[in-house]
């Protein structure tokens, strides 16, 4: 493997390169500054204090453009044409020579599909074999870890398959969560009712309050034509909770499914909890989430909301009105290692190896409210949760109390989860000009309704997460943290900087502490933004007792150990051994989530190579002459202390496609790679 890495790497090494002589008087006086500068003169630019033994001359501007070129997919002249999701799959069906049968790769059994001819894949298994590409080195999966490899001939790793020929006994799924394909034909059908959301929106006046203004915000010129109509028609939408015209018709950009009459689909839901032991969504088995539910306290709630005899309690006006803090399950962020919900990143596999390294709450992607509404499997696929995390919540984002609140009756339904966190704080231009995201910070009161609605129709603790403001310079939380805990809130994250920051600049801690300390003590105000270290951890919470935690976000990219350092209390000069095995672990929890098959390998290859575009930015601690590394120090050109370690710092995807060889095998022909994310890496001189 050593040498396998010392190939790879001989380009990043920095013996050899071209002398300073060579280079032009303004780049050498710029190089001569950084050898020549004090750790404070660097720290003060915002540049990693790199030991001077470990620095080395940049490569030239040309062979730089030279190197991208030949790594990334072209972006510049050709526009390349967007291609529908149809279309792209239809492509890559094509471009597969022989797409096996599922069923006859697990059993090689030609006569084992149910379809025979009809079947739309292929069941020549000697053909197949001919095109399959060779083996991935190393061990399968699932047989590692005792399972019987479902995948069968389509496994990347068949040949280590014999070695436990004809064992069938494997693990039960370690997954649950799983999307119910009745819950996905009743969403998709505009079938499916949210008795409690749409009782609660009533009693509140909010569903005909929202048609009316989402209407004048369409049409500004209806408006003034139909202002008295929609005054007039308010309190009939109200007594009639909206059952004559569905309320996605008026709101732009979102589908809601509208509530049918009670007695079209409550039999079904009585059908549904009456063998709810044996067939909840997400386990083949049952009894394992069953099991799972008793232990996170979840079992007696998720019952009674399918029991036709608790929907009539909750449709009383009693119950609506008992206090909100009666009603709330408990749960402690105190002191607890937060991952922050990472978009892309923060899957399944990787949140798995956080968990392995310290992490104590995890929090799946954030899921669009809209998209969870309309069935789509793909956001489903975002609420999943693997057994090992114990303290688990799912972040969901939307625009209006009733899209909100109808997805968190229908995420507290279908799925066990210990708590739900409404993201009021996402600075992304799709999101905001949805009016969701950090877009509700200009609007206090929609922000009041969507947790006072959604706290109030279920017992799963609500939680929310904010940022500063929306323009900078424009502080608001601070004005409603004292309600927060009243509208029905358990926790709220506040993330120290405005959407107009984004990631520029260092976040506010200073105002998270004055709105920690003017929160209610019935809230729990978790502080998030730049926490790299345990020094970090510890400043924040010596200087301000009240916060109950920090959410660590970019930390746990750059270096998931972080967690560990929390921890262990110590800074860990982790070697480029010790690292790589952390992406071996990465590999094995991705292969067993997307699969061992090609398209699951290529799937764990692009999300390993996500993540390699923050790790890069990892500075090994010995390499150093003032730690810890701040999170927006940019480091000079330098080298490792071997050339695995080199080869991991490097910034050129072309490297970090290198990497996924090691542990993925070779890349397919014509494959190329650009990373999703673009954020400010690092904190640019001009923003001070």
């Amino acid at each position: 493997m050593s040498d396998v890495v010392a190939e790879l790497a001989v380009d990043t090494s920095c013996e050899g390169d071209a002398k300073p002589a060579a280079q032009s008087p303004e780049k050498s006086a710029k190089q001569f500054s950084v050898y020549e500068a004090t750790s404070e003169e660097l720290i003060e630019r915002s540049m990693a204090p790199i030991k001077k033994e470990f620095l080395c001359p940049p490569p030239s501007r040309a062979g730089k453009q030279n190197e991208a070129a030949d790594v990334k997919a072209p972006q510049s002249g050709l526009v390349l044409e967007k291609k529908s999701k149809r279309q792209l799959k239809r492509e890559r069906r094509e471009k597969s020579a022989i797409n096996l049968c599922p069923q006859i790769a697990r059993t090689e059994d030609v006569n084992s599909c149910q379809y025979k001819e009809k079947c739309r894949f292929n069941h020549d298994i000697e053909a197949f074999k001919a095109q399959k590409p060779d083996d991935i080195e190393g061990q399968c999966p699932f047989v590692a870890s005792g399972m019987k490899c479902a995948y069968g001939l389509s496994c990347r790793f068949f040949g280590t398959h014999k070695d436990i020929a004809g064992n069938s006994a494997g693990e039960e799924n370690s997954e649950i969560n799983f999307f119910n394909k009745d819950t996905q034909r009743l969403l998709w059908k505009n079938k499916m009712t949210f008795i409690k959301a749409d009782a609660k929106l009533k009693s509140l006046g909010l569903l005909g309050h929202a048609k009316k203004s989402n209407a004048a915000e369409e049409n500004n010129a209806e408006k003034t034509q139909n202002g008295a109509n929609d005054a007039q028609s308010t309190d009939v939408a109200v007594d009639s909770a909206v059952s004559s015209e569905p309320l996605s018709e008026m709101i732009e950009d979102v589908e809601i499914p509208g509530p049918l009459e009670t007695a079209e689909v409550r039999p079904m839901k009585k059908a549904k909890s009456e063998d709810k032991e044996t067939s909840k969504p997400g386990d083949v088995n049952g009894v394992k989430v069953e099991e799972e539910t008793e232990k996170n306290g979840h079992s007696t709630s998720k019952s009674e909301v399918e029991d036709e005899d608790s929907i009539k309690i909750v449709e009383t006006d009693a119950s609506l009105k008992l206090h909100l803090r009666e009603k709330k399950k408990l749960i402690d962020f105190r002191d607890k290692l937060y991952l922050a919900p990472l978009t892309t990143v923060g899957n399944l596999p990787f949140r798995r190896l956080c968990k392995v390294l310290g992490a104590d709450v995890t929090c799946g992607e954030m899921a669009m409210c809209t998209n969870l509404l309309q069935g789509q499997a793909s956001e489903w696929a975002l609420l999943r949760r693997h057994s090992s995390e114990d303290m688990f919540g799912v972040q969901i984002c939307g625009s209006f109390p009733d899209t909100v609140s109808r997805a968190v009756e229908l995420i507290d339904r279908e799925c066990t989860v210990d708590f739900i966190d409404i993201n009021m704080g996402c600075p992304i231009d799709m999101v905001v000009n949805k009016s969701a995201g950090s877009a509700l910070l200009n609007k206090p009161t929609r922000m009041k309704n969507i947790v006072e609605v959604s706290s109030s129709i279920v017992e799963t603790p609500i939680t929310i997460k904010v940022r500063t403001a929306f323009f900078e310079g424009k502080n608001r939380i601070d004005s409603l943290i004292s309600d927060i805990g009243n509208w029905g809130a358990t926790a709220v994250t506040i993330h120290g900087r405005s959407r107009q920051q984004r990631y520029s600049k260092s976040a506010d801690w200073d105002y998270i502490y004055r709105c920690t300390k003017n929160a209610s003590s019935n809230l729990q105000v978790i502080g998030n933004g730049d926490v790299y270290s345990y020094l970090d951890w510890n400043k924040h919470k010596s200087d301000c007792p009240e916060l109950s935690s920090c959410m660590i976000a970019r930390g746990a990219l750059i270096k998931p150990w972080i967690f560990t350092e929390i921890k262990e209390q110590r800074h860990w000069d982790i070697t480029s051994g010790e690292r790589l095995n952390i992406l071996k672990d990465f590999v094995r929890f991705g292969l067993q989530h997307w699969g061992s098959d090609t398209k699951g390998v290529e799937t764990t290859r692009h999300f390993l190579l996500e993540w390699l575009s923050y790790t890069f930015r990892y500075i090994p601690v010995g390499l150093l002459d003032v730690i810890p590394q701040q999170i927006n120090w940019r480091p000079p050109s330098y080298f490792g202390r071997d050339d695995l370690e080199t080869l991991m710092m490097s910034e050129s995807a072309g490297d970090w496609v290198r990497i996924s060889e090691l542990l993925l095998g070779k890349v397919p022909e014509g494959f190329t790679f650009a990373p999703k994310h673009k954020s400010n890496a690092y904190d640019r001189a001009e923003n001070g």
